[in-house]
């Protein structure tokens, strides 16, 4: 076979070969009109090219949908909605449309559902290897990004209980801005539980003993609860002495739940369970506050609520041999979805509120102040 750029020299030599009187006349009008071809594609070249809408709209909408891609991935390797939920520290129900979405854009079915168990569809199989890919691609840009941005910069968005945020949270906030003037922080006070995915939230400050598996995080301080009262309430109300004398006291609770009128109290592995009752209930730590200064009742209260009010001698602890067992109470953690590479803002983030967090007094430093001490004004 002919050499390509063999042939490709010959016809591009501009030394005509010999021909006789007709054929030098039928090569100069050819060259003529050769001439005339190659000014047109020589204008055609140099004009500037029309953008292609349609592929900048197709790469749109592949950027959109990568995080759908990779939730798919999760949901083949794990073979379950609800433990690539777990994994990815969403919702089972956001999964379902993460992939549902995917397939919609795709325009076909990619995994075969039943009740017992997912098997990927004959297209699924193909596009698992290429959004595995993508996936793969992903972790690597991660590791590149985080060793050429080693400085904390961009929004860090935080999601944190109402309560701890105020109280523990933004008093911190200041001095954490002006040790990352590159970073900015969204807070977001709520004390539902928001997805990390589809609520788009970086880290969630969640009160659990048990935190998600599928999430990582790290703990930053407990969450203590416990009883108290103004001594004006207890000289003329006495003080409980048991669980028990609960029953015959005005409480204030949360009221959000039927649980939260039914106290409970442990010391020395026994545990006591007392109905509750009261004429004020309210789901506000600040507001519960409020009604025990104003000798309202016993109330429940996270100690970082408390703790001012007891060092100052206006409220007292009531039942300090027992642990006031709380729904809310356990360990404050900062949790984010699972990843080899947390970007520098978020490791700032956490790392500057771990540190502040663990200077903050603790209930088990009160209980080992003497009952007067702790009363003292």
């Amino acid at each position: 076979m002919a050499d390509p750029q063999s042939a490709f020299d010959k016809a591009g030599s501009t030394k005509p070969p010999r021909r006789g009187r007709h054929a030098n006349a039928l090569h100069a009008a050819a060259t003529t009109s050769g001439w005339k071809n190659t000014k047109r594609r020589i204008r055609l070249a140099e004009s500037p090219a029309k953008p292609n809408h349609s592929c900048a709209m197709s790469t749109n909408k592949s950027v959109a949908l990568m995080a759908d891609m990779v939730t798919f991935v999760k949901v083949v390797e794990t073979g379950s909605f609800t433990e690539a939920a777990r994994q990815l520290g969403a919702t089972p129900s956001a999964t379902s449309r993460s992939v549902a979405r995917l397939e919609k854009a795709l325009g076909i079915r990619l995994l075969q559902r039943s009740t017992r168990k997912l098997r990927l569809s004959d297209l699924g199989q193909e596009v698992f290897q290429r959004c595995s890919d993508v996936s793969s691609a992903a972790q690597s840009v991660m590791s590149i990004s985080h060793q050429l941005s080693p400085e904390p910069q961009g929004l860090v968005r935080v999601s944190v209980p109402k309560a701890v945020g105020r109280a523990l949270i933004h008093p911190h906030v200041a001095d954490f801005l002006a040790r990352y003037p590159k970073v900015d922080l969204l807070l977001r006070f709520e004390d539902r539980k928001l997805d990390l995915i589809d609520d788009e939230i970086d880290l969630a400050i969640r009160i659990s003993d048990h935190p998600a598996p599928g999430l990582m995080g790290r703990p930053l301080l407990a969450i203590d609860h416990l009883l108290c009262a103004s001594p004006q309430y207890l000289a003329a109300r006495g003080a409980p002495r048991q669980p028990q004398d609960l029953r015959d006291h005005d409480c204030i609770y949360l009221g959000e739940e039927p649980g939260d009128a039914r106290w409970k109290l442990q010391r020395q592995g026994r545990s006591v369970s007392v109905n509750v009752r009261g004429r004020y209930a309210v789901n506000h730590t600040g507001a519960r506050l409020d009604a025990v200064l104003n000798h309202l009742g016993i109330g429940s209260l996270p100690y970082f609520t408390a703790k001012q009010a007891l060092q100052e001698g206006r409220i007292v602890q009531v039942l300090r041999d027992w642990t006031f067992q709380s729904n809310y109470g356990g360990q404050a953690w900062v949790l984010y979805a699972p990843t080899r590479h947390l970007p520098p803002k978020l490791t700032a983030f956490i790392g500057f509120m771990a540190e502040r967090l663990a200077k903050e007094p603790t209930l088990a430093e009160l209980l080992r102040t003497p009952p007067s001490a702790t009363a003292a004004g």
